[in-house]
């Protein structure tokens, strides 16, 4: 068992720095490590393993999220969005990078994604900025930093892995934990944006014009109605997470080839390609990592490796500092959903043993997954953003390093105070 648990983890860690993928590392890893520690009947569950990893009810919702964001992005929202959110802020110094955070963090309300978001955002922002005087590097890094809000403002896709990975929670109490800190996130970027804007004279050339306030509401009203209507519909009962997801992808297509008319029929066809194209890569890597699980979970290497970490300390802080240094790592070189998947089998047992809250333990490993978003070296926004504003990833660095230390304060303050989080959802009634 031994020798099989050194395989699962020293194959997958060696398949990564290869860069061979990581849905292709997981299985092959899991794969490796059954062949060597268990028998040849057991061997041939992997196939069953893999594809009842993905056989879930709820994990409908994720596709069905993906493909409400695609159609909200080019349905013309986020331009929309836009000029609503220049009506509130008006021009200022900092003010169009404001409302880059203000639209990531309205659009991560649809997509659950934070690259999606990144690259809806960047693509109408960073022109704009570039015009107006914002460097491209900091435009970069502001974008990807907000974006990572999407991972923490429901409908999170994290969130629902974690939802299903986890027994007993109630995702709708997941969503409701998640908001608070969202904006709290939102604010830490909001805070050294505009700081560092008058600093530097960043925005100099802003636009003095101020879009009109009721015209630009009325025109934005579609899109701001799709996060009313998914949370509308937990709230009240009226519809599961799974079926908010589909009325979401009726609203999103009502609005886009109806209201906004921005959307033909090749442009829901390319959508509908797009969203299926994304949605298979998650769900491979998905169906992959329950696999790495499973084989992780038999041979016992979570276990141990639990055992091991509990043995560090009896302080609880002292292990969460340790579990959040772990995961800030992770997330600087892994996508949130993988790391929810591969990293869940392991901290559940911890976070049981520390009798930690999992609603507000979940909500923490999304904070600390979003800052490892916009941190380099990987970093899925930053690659996203950096790449559509042409600089490479190191010229953001300067400037990431003010908004990781504004949103670590913000995780700081979750840590500090749980009911940042567990307020709301306990005031909806919500078990947390």
């Amino acid at each position: 068992m031994i020798a099989a648990n050194f395989v699962l983890i020293g194959v997958f860690v060696v398949l990564l720095a290869v860069g061979t993928p990581i849905a292709v590392a997981l299985g092959l890893a899991g794969a490796a490590a059954v062949a060597i520690g268990l028998d040849l009947q057991t061997v041939a569950m992997i196939g069953t393993n893999t594809y009842t990893s993905i056989a879930k009810y709820p994990l409908i919702a994720i596709p069905l999220f993906i493909l409400t964001g695609m159609v909200f992005e080019r349905s013309g929202v986020a331009g929309r969005l836009v000029t609503f959110a220049q009506a509130i802020v008006g021009p200022r110094r900092g003010g169009l990078a404001v409302v880059a955070t203000l639209v990531c963090m309205i659009m991560g309300g649809m997509s659950g994604s934070g690259p999606a978001d990144a690259a809806a955002v960047a693509t109408i922002m960073i022109p704009s900025m570039m015009k107006a005087g914002y460097p491209r590097e900091f435009s970069a890094s502001v974008i990807a930093a907000s974006a990572s809000t999407a991972i923490l403002i429901p409908p999170s896709i994290a969130l629902i892995v974690y939802s299903i990975l986890v027994p007993g929670m109630d995702l709708r109490a997941l969503f409701a934990a998640g908001l608070v800190p969202g904006v709290l996130a939102g604010a830490a970027v909001i805070l050294p944006t505009l700081i560092l804007s008058r600093r530097h004279d960043f925005g100099a050339q802003e636009l003095a014009e101020r879009p009109e306030f009721w015209k630009s509401l009325w025109q934005a009203v579609p899109g701001l109605l799709a996060p009313v209507i998914i949370l509308g519909g937990l709230r009240s009962g009226l519809f599961t997470p799974t079926e908010a997801a589909a009325v979401a992808v009726a609203y999103g297509f009502l609005v886009g080839v109806l209201i906004y008319r921005k959307m033909g029929w090749r442009d829901v066809w390319s959508v509908l390609a797009d969203s299926a194209e994304t949605s298979a890569v998650i769900m491979v890597i998905i169906s992959l990592a329950g696999l790495f699980a499973w084989a992780g979970s038999t041979l016992g290497a979570f276990d141990h490796a639990a055992q091991s970490i509990l043995a560090v300390s009896d302080s609880g802080l002292v292990v969460l500092i340790l579990v959040m240094a772990v995961l800030l790592v992770a997330g600087m070189i892994l996508d949130g959903v993988s790391i929810y998947l591969i990293t869940l089998p392991l901290l559940v047992p911890i976070a049981i043993a520390f009798e930690w809250n999992l609603t507000w333990f979940g909500v923490l490993m999304a904070m600390n997954i979003a800052i490892g978003q916009f941190t380099p070296p990987v970093a899925v926004n930053l690659m996203v953003t950096a790449r559509i504003a042409r600089v490479p990833i190191e010229a953001t660095v300067p400037w990431i390093l003010w908004l990781m230390l504004t949103m670590g304060t913000a995780m700081l303050l979750v840590i500090l105070f749980p009911e940042i989080a567990l307020w709301l959802p306990k005031m909806l009634g919500y078990r947390v």
